[in-house]
């Protein structure tokens, strides 16, 4: 099991081609989105992917997720998120994608979704995680956010987990490494999903976000796939416990 680095200039995202047949994956929240697009190019990779959602069965989404397997899953619930993980025998790739934002009045159920059932999934997946078969070891890649770094009125408890998953990811690289799992981060830009559809198709938002970002666009879930699939390969053998910045440039720009 391992990667190429055959690459074409096609302009679209993921063109780099990956091995990662007879991988067993998990990706949180694999239903729509980000997650969505994680688990196509995993599957295309040669992956067996299990995907979660909140809906009783895959045939509740409009997404074809055809080749993966599904699992009901509600973050909020702990014992049920330790129990998905305790149910992999071998685990290969875990990506904790799953979130959303809520109102201030939702602090506590914010900071349980999108930081501590995280936690809970990764601890609970790590024996899994040991019996990786990848070249590279067990790889956790956990979605980050803009709001891991910049402060935000409208969301305290997602941006304030969100940091904690940048800190969150480098204390678990420290933890895990001897044990063959690397544990990493990717920090989205703004990028067209559903959740993000009403801040897209606001004008002056979008044209807001747009104007900050030096490649002047909002960034697609397939590039984010791309990121993950990376540092999940063994061309990321040697990182852990960083967090990769794909948001067009807009965190570079002090305006």
């Amino acid at each position: 099991m391992g990667d190429s680095s055959n690459s074409s200039r096609a302009g679209t995202a993921g063109r780099v081609h990956y091995d990662f047949s007879g991988a067993r994956t998990l990706v949180t929240g694999g239903t729509s989105g980000i997650g969505l697009a994680i688990a196509r190019v995993l599957l295309e990779a040669g992956a067996e992917v299990t995907v979660t959602g909140t809906r009783q069965a895959s045939s509740d989404y409009e997404a074809d997720l055809q080749g993966c397997t599904y699992r009901q899953l509600d973050l909020a619930d702990l014992e049920a998120v330790e129990r998905l993980g305790q149910s992999f025998e071998r685990l290969d790739v875990l990506v904790n994608n799953a979130g959303n934002t809520f109102s201030s009045e939702e602090f506590e159920r914010a900071i349980t979704v999108n930081l501590t059932a995280v936690h809970h999934l990764s601890r609970s997946c790590r024996p899994a995680l040991q019996r990786s078969v990848l070249q590279c070891g067990g790889s956790i890649v956990n979605i980050a956010s803009m709001m891991s770094f910049f402060g935000s009125p409208y969301f305290p408890g997602y941006g304030a987990a969100k940091a904690g998953i940048v800190q969150l990811t480098k204390t678990c690289a420290a933890l895990w490494a001897g044990e063959g799992i690397r544990t990493n981060a990717i920090a989205a830009g703004s990028i067209k999903t559903r959740m993000t559809q009403t801040y897209c198709d606001d004008r002056s938002v979008h044209d807001l976000i747009t104007a900050k970002t030096p490649l002047a666009r909002w960034g697609r879930p397939e590039e984010i796939a791309a990121a993950a699939l990376f540092l999940s390969s063994s061309g990321a053998g040697f990182i852990t416990g960083h967090t990769l910045v794909v948001d067009g440039g807009y965190s570079i720009i002090d305006t």
